[in-house]
């Protein structure tokens, strides 16, 4: 992508408006909490101080809005205290030149670094920055910084109150994130019904995840249909994907897959009823029919083998996720292999060691964090420095407008920038409008600028443009209420804003952190994690005996967490200005459909773990053991910008002897059908040394070589046939 290209999206980008929805008795708590402190900070010590006050509270409401699985109260508090203190250390030094530059720099570094512990960490910290160098301009004395000091984190303080006093949907992003995973669970079994090896994002699961994690005072107070629900949904993927793929069994027609298909469509509406009930703390409403379809005995008839077990285990999944989003629990409790792993989060103090361990894993060349840090800190270095030489009051817009606009990657950067700048002009342009016109006094400069905070809390999600056009009004009517020349702030506010967003555009292309170039590795982490993902389902079947479900669950994680890094990186290169480095467009989409297909096959055989007492299966651990090895030396060759090779699985699965039509079960009912596609011709013929063991793990096997093989192709620009798929099929 050329760089005009580049900017032309950013700038689209940074300035789109979002249809989302609205909180507004979130903004409308948030609004009257910096009503309260500005309106008793006016009363009690006079216009300055009350600026100070307002600027604590709002950042501390600010805070609150940020996607955080962290109570909010917290959020409050930490920001108010985190800005306090800056303020008085930033104005402590502020008779100190050098000293303050070096407090600035050092400051804006470790805000910076504070993105590798998360983004809510990052934006607090920068906005801290940026509002510090605001603050620090108001007191007259260090016990006048003190005073300051104190009513920030006053702010803090009333706004996390009310939170407490006021609650509104206690636990409410906990339950949106966890109907989300039931919500994209049910629409991925409704699709399975018309495309049976349908894609699935898991996002929607791993934010479930993420927000699953709790304090323990957070565990004595969380809602029953909170406890368990997410574990026990996590394992419907695998067994509705078993169920509807047809290399398990069921043909692509007739009456197995006509009964199949209602099956996932009961499943789907089982789903959306619990994922109702969640998110509005609601009773589950579910019609008959759908019960009649999962319950019916009917499934032990038309179904067999694999399938029939899928549908068993799918049925008493849902019945837990049913009973526990009722909040009444299973009758049963949760079974012993299904029972979701506790996540604890870390209280605030045991936080501190983590955010630091994580800061230290980031201290390397390559890295976004450690790069985007050093650009912000020396940004807000330099802009202090334009904005003391230009002929303008308040040089600290040009720093600030910076510090908020920087992030890590160079579209949030760039459009940022543009959104900003635009907002400024919009909301410096009505303020001074109302200013010209009405001339208002101290107590209507502040009733303003509390409607346009209000806006802010209302309307952040829309857009950054939006945001900003409010933030931008909210300042010119409190700095007016603190007595300031509003007059001065129509120029050189929009002037100062355009050179900080210019100084943040440029150090970016002067210090970037490109994505594309790291593409390979991050495909090549993709495959490992699957691979190792893989080989541990595999090897369950080898060692039934020794079978460790938490094992597969931390490798079943991994290769979510690979997916997603990936998926953000490929998202992240498409925007910036810089050509692929061995790897086209199409063959990061290719090779991102054959790991998902990796994953996917995978997960199918996960569906089917053997219990604790079955016989091993012969040629498993070979094939566990190939896979490890091969994937490992596939990821290294991907990262070489060589094709990888899969001979050694290609051998580990052409030991097995698959049958031809339906294949005999170990209990001796039939099981279904053999898959079909590229190796299809391998599985003819008697092998050399034939195996006998669970058709599910053959049928596996051959599912797995084959999307690898396709990963190969996908990295092949010369599109042709892979050694493997020869070797293969001459076997």
């Amino acid at each position: 992508m050329s760089w005009l290209r580049a900017l032309k999206e950013t700038a689209r980008s940074g300035l789109e408006i979002e249809r989302q929805r609205l909180e507004p008795l979130i903004a409308m708590r948030g609004a009257a909490g910096l009503a309260l402190v500005i309106g008793a900070s006016l009363v009690l010590f006079g216009p300055e101080i009350a600026a100070s006050s307002a600027f604590g509270a709002f950042q501390a409401a600010l805070a609150t809005f940020q996607r955080s699985w962290r109570p909010r109260p917290v959020l409050a508090l930490v920001s108010g205290a985190s800005l306090a203190v800056s303020t008085f250390v930033g104005y402590a030094s502020g008779s100190h030149p050098v000293l303050f530059l070096c407090l600035l720099g050092a400051w804006t570094f470790l805000a910076g670094l504070a993105w590798a512990a998360g983004p809510t960490g990052g934006i607090i910290a920068a906005s801290n920055v940026a509002i510090m160098l605001v603050t620090i301009t108001l007191p007259t004395s260090i016990a006048d910084a003190a005073v300051h000091a104190a009513v920030i984190a006053v702010g803090g303080l009333v706004q996390a109150a009310l939170i407490v006093l006021f609650p509104i949907r206690r636990w409410g992003a906990q339950r949106d994130a966890l109907a989300d995973a039931l919500a994209a669970e049910a629409d991925y079994a409704r699709r399975l019904r018309h495309d049976p090896v349908a894609p699935f994002d898991p996002l929607p699961l791993m934010t479930a995840r993420s927000a699953a994690a709790v304090t323990p005072r957070q565990a004595r107070r969380r809602p029953a249909e909170l406890h368990g629900a997410r574990g026990i949904a996590e394992r419907l993927r695998p067994v509705l994907a078993s169920l509807a793929d047809p290399a398990m069994g069921v043909p692509g027609d007739g009456l197995e897959r006509a009964w199949v298909n209602e099956l996932l469509g009961a499943a789907g509406s089982v789903l959306d009823a619990a994922a109702r009930a969640v998110r509005h703390g609601e009773a589950v409403h579910l019609s008959a029919t759908d019960l009649g379809v999962l319950k019916t005995p009917d499934n032990d008839v038309i179904l067999v083998g694999p399938a029939r077990r899928a549908a068993d285990r799918l049925a008493a999944l849902l019945d837990d996720v049913l009973e526990i989003a009722e909040g009444t629990g299973t009758d049963s409790g949760v079974p012993s292999d299904l029972a979701p792993d506790t996540r604890h989060r870390p209280t605030l103090l045991r936080l501190v060691p983590v955010v630091l361990k994580a800061m230290r894993r980031e201290l390397h060349h390559d890295s976004p964090i450690l790069r985007h840090a050093i650009r912000v800190a020396v940004v807000a270095v330099a802009g202090y420095f334009v904005g003391a030489a230009l002929p303008f009051g308040h040089g600290y817009w040009a720093p600030m407008t910076a510090v908020m606009v920087m992030r890590p990657e160079f579209s949030q950067t760039y459009g940022r920038s543009v959104a900003r700048f635009g907002g400024t002009m919009v909301g410096v342009g009505l303020a001074t409008a109302i200013l010209q016109t009405a001339h208002p006094g101290a107590r209507p400069s502040a009733l303003l600028a509390v409607v346009c905070a209000g806006l802010m809390y209302l309307l952040m999600r829309t857009g950054y443009a939006v945001g900003q056009a409010c933030v931008s009004a909210y300042v010119v009517f409190l700095l007016g209420m603190a007595g300031d020349d509003w007059s001065q702030t129509v120029t050189e506010r929009i002037v100062l804003t355009l050179a900080g967003g210019l100084l943040a555009m440029i150090s970016y292309a002067l210090y970037p952190a490109w994505e594309t170039p790291r593409l390979r590795s991050r495909l090549a982490d993709w495959l490992l994690a699957d691979g190792a993902y893989a080989a541990t389902v595999v090897d369950q079947y080898a060692d039934p005996s020794a079978r460790n479900v938490e094992d597969v669950r931390a490798t079943l994680i991994a290769t979510r967490e690979a997916r997603v890094a990936w998926q953000e990186a490929l998202a992240t290169a498409q925007h910036e200005p810089v050509r692929h480095r061995g790897i086209s467009r199409a063959a990061a989409t290719d090779a991102q459909h054959a790991l998902a297909q990796l994953g996917r096959s995978a997960m199918v055989l996960e569906a089917h773990l053997p219990s604790g007492s079955a016989a091993p299966v012969p040629g498993a651990a070979e094939l566990a053991e190939a896979l490890r090895r091969a994937t490992e030396r596939g990821a290294k060759a991907v990262r070489e910008r060589r094709l990888p090779d899969w001979q050694a699985v290609a051998d580990a699965v052409a030991h097995w002897d698959v049958p031809q039509g339906p294949a005999a079960e170990p209990s001796g009912g039939p099981a279904g059908q053999p898959p079909t596609g590229p190796h299809a011709e391998a599985q003819e013929g008697p092998p050399a040394a034939p195996l006998a063991g669970d058709p599910v793990v053959r049928w596996g096997g051959a599912l797995l070589l084959e999307a690898l093989e396709e990963f190969t192709r996908a990295l092949d620009e010369r599109g042709g046939s892979t050694r493997v798929s020869s070797t293969l099929a001459g076997s």
